[in-house]
């Protein structure tokens, strides 16, 4: 018996992109605001650095918008596997919250679709088609390696991660690093200072350089802050 839909049988041929929700479509609407918006509607938004950014699930620190946040990027993750998978290797597997590797990838591949359905012209669509999904599957299955194929696998990187994180190796690396900078401070000590100062305004909460002296002056940095 074949299971293919019959001719002219009412079904859809391509599905439609998962849409976030409320809340995911207003962290992008401020962060547009921030981008485009007039210097008061820029400024109503405080700090934009603070603003969460649906790119980066971190940065989604309210709790609403992180359980929406992970909704809407597990609707893409099963639209990409039906409407952009032939090959198994190629499936987002359903483990993928366990892969933090994958989180991070998946909430761009979601984002540069999302941004890319919205143009005026076919163009990013192109682009995302022919660059950024086909390095994320490339990037997916060369770090899971058939691992996952029948069930979730637990992380080979542990042991080694371990390692890397305990006491003895730990201390180690933090001997080094004061160990170069002590030498640094005694260059400095002697006379030899690697670069010249610098004068500028920094602001501090982006470290953005504000401005610069012209050339030929000599330079100190200074700092500003965001009240100042």
């Amino acid at each position: 018996m074949s299971v293919h839909p019959e001719p002219g049988r009412a079904a859809p041929i391509v599905l439609p992109f998962p849409q976030p929700g409320v809340l995911v479509r207003l962290a992008y609407r401020e962060i547009n605001v921030a981008a485009n918006g007039t210097p008061e509607e820029q400024q109503a938004l405080g700090p934009h650095t603070l603003l969460p950014r649906p790119w980066d699930p971190d940065s989604c620190s309210e709790p609403a918008l992180r359980r929406e946040l992970w909704h809407w990027l597990d609707r893409v993750v099963i639209w990409l596997n039906h409407e952009y998978t032939w090959d198994t290797g190629t499936l987002v597997p359903p483990c993928w919250p366990e892969h933090p590797h994958l989180v991070h990838e998946i909430a761009v591949v979601a984002d540069q679709r999302r941004r890319s359905g919205l143009a005026k012209t076919s163009d990013a669509l192109e682009e995302w088609h022919r660059y950024c999904l086909p390095a994320f599957v490339d990037r997916m299955r060369s770090r899971l390696n058939g691992q996952c194929d029948d069930g979730h696998s637990p992380w080979p990187g542990r042991p080694s991660h371990s390692d890397h994180t305990d006491a003895a190796w730990t201390q180690r690396r933090q001997l080094l690093f004061a160990g170069d900078v002590d030498d640094l401070q005694r260059r400095h000590r002697g006379g030899h200072p690697l670069a010249p100062p610098h004068l500028g305004l920094v602001d501090l909460e982006t470290g953005e350089v504000l401005s610069e002296p012209p050339r030929g002056t000599p330079r100190t940095r200074t700092r500003k802050g965001p009240h100042q």
